[in-house]
């Protein structure tokens, strides 16, 4: 097998938020470049509230909860991209950045000279990711797409929620964030392409299939039995015991996921009887007489409040936890030695808390570097720093509403 040959020493990376350009060295850190609209910025600067605080002017509303949680590290520079001025500038930047990002209906940016085709020819190595609702071609292609209506085109809804109550949507955009995860190791994979080939490539990744390959198992279940799925609540559909338990006081999450961990649950519960039961011997019968199990369980559980339960269950080897609500998730031990949550010094809010960078390395230290930018902050910054441009140049394009 042939050796890769080596990164270039710094890879840039740019958004267009949304349209992306970035800056990113493999032996240190990313710069990331959010270009955004001069009027207003990023829509979800306005998703609130909560919003923090200005602690310059207390009177002045900051930044949104939502901003804030997805755009630490970044920078912000706004260009207005539908003058030639602003459409020069973004030029620029695919120049010498090697990741695009951008979120636009396909045939958008296409207007304004910022489609692939055309801008790969400013730079035959950029790796342009284009982020939609349902992917650049097919009958759908030009509809917007936001995240609940794809979880519920997806089929994700369907299978989401109690099972006597109507579909629901999940608590957070998880199919976002599932998509923005499919992008990512896209990138990565172009990039480790483009070290072999020397070159860049279009990126084509849409809500709508990311949300399909995250119906795993259901998915392929349908696929392969034909049978319309349920919603089974906080069940599993295919494995007995796993599921959220009431006891005297509140509700367990409990996992005996194979039948080793099922023997173990039982003699915690004095249940020792159960696993020589016919109906319950293995997986298999233990579904198809859940009703009968879960009856018995309840019962059991029901005789003790949650603390007695947990402590039962620690050093068993039998997957468990309470179901906790955000005060005890933010306060969990586990959370504060793995020192996920990192407060950093935002310009206007002051020390803000942060959730930070969710993997560990062995060599590299990824950490919280910038706090999330406030709109425009780096405009100068990157027109003088990264593309060069002198004061005069800077002044016209400010005069021409480009920036």
């Amino acid at each position: 097998m042939q050796p890769l040959p080596p990164f270039s020493q710094k890879i840039n990376l740019a958004i267009i938020p949304s349209l992306v350009p970035c800056h990113f060295s493999f032996h240190s850190r990313a710069e990331v470049i959010k270009i955004e609209n001069p009027n207003g910025g990023d829509d979800t600067r306005a998703w609130g509230p909560p919003f923090t605080c200005n602690q310059h002017n207390l009177t002045e509303r900051g930044e949104s909860a939502y901003f804030l949680s997805v755009n630490r590290n970044k920078k912000s520079i706004t260009i207005n991209f539908r003058t030639k001025e602003g459409q020069g500038i973004i030029h620029d930047l695919v120049k010498k950045c090697d990741i695009l990002v951008e979120n636009y209906v396909p045939g958008k940016l296409e207007k304004y000279g910022l489609g692939y085709e055309q801008v790969k020819k400013l730079n035959p190595k950029l790796i342009y990711a284009s982020i939609t609702g349902y992917g650049q071609t097919g009958p759908y292609a030009n509809r917007p797409g936001y995240d609940c209506i794809i979880e519920a085109e997806a089929g994700l809804m369907h299978i989401t929620g109690e099972s006597t109550g109507p579909p629901v949507i999940v608590g957070v955009a998880v199919t976002d964030l599932t998509t923005g995860l499919y992008a990512h190791g896209a990138i990565m994979a172009a990039l480790l392409a483009r070290a072999k080939t020397g070159r860049g490539q279009h990126i084509d990744c849409s809500l709508l299939e990311s949300q399909l390959a995250t119906l795993s198992d259901i998915g392929s279940s349908y696929l392969i039995s034909g049978q319309e799925p349920r919603r089974w609540g906080a069940s599993h559909p295919m494995i007995v015991p796993y599921q959220a338990f009431p006891t005297r006081d509140s509700r367990i999450m409990i996992s005996g996921g194979n039948d080793g961990q099922f023997k173990t649950l039982c003699r915690i519960l004095g249940l020792e009887h159960l696993p020589t039961d016919i109906r319950f011997r293995s997986n298999s019968d233990r579904v198809k007489h859940r009703d009968e199990l879960i009856k018995i369980m309840t019962e059991k559980l029901q005789e003790h409040d949650n603390q007695h339960w947990l402590k039962a269950f620690e050093g068993q080897g039998v997957p468990f936890a309470p179901i906790n609500d955000f005060a005890h998730t933010f306060a969990h031990p586990q959370v504060l030695a793995r020192k996920i949550v990192q407060e950093v010094e935002h310009p206007k809010a002051g020390k803000i808390k942060l959730i930070g960078i969710p993997v560990k390395y062995s060599e590299s230290k990824p950490s919280v570097r910038l706090p999330p930018p406030l709109l425009g902050q780096h405009t100068q910054e990157i027109l003088r720093d990264v593309l060069h441009y002198d004061a005069e140049t800077v002044d016209s394009l400010a005069t021409a509403g480009a920036i």
